[in-house]
């Protein structure tokens, strides 16, 4: 009987539980959004290519394009160390 008395006596802890779960989710959400963006942002950048290029990997047709230009399509730095190396031959 005692056991009664003081779970009746503890609060709830779902109505602060339950908002302490929502925003740590969202800052878990934002912080991957952020740290996806930054990796995207530099493979665009390192393969030559214009940084902001890494957004579009956030818009659901263009990611698949863009993986497709990375893997298949000429990257500008590429370009620009064979110029450099026919250039030295010469």
């Amino acid at each position: 009987m005692e056991w009664l008395i003081i779970a009746h006596s503890c609060p709830d802890v779902g109505p602060v539980f339950l908002p302490l779960v929502i925003m740590f989710g969202v800052l878990m959400a934002i912080g991957i959004v952020i740290v996806k963006a930054l990796i995207c942002c530099k493979v665009f950048a390192k393969a030559g290519y214009c940084w902001a290029l890494g957004l579009l990997m956030f818009v659901p047709i263009a990611n698949i394009i863009m993986a497709f230009v990375l893997a298949f399509g000429e990257w500008p730095i590429h370009r620009q160390l064979r110029r450099l190396e026919q250039w030295q031959k010469q």
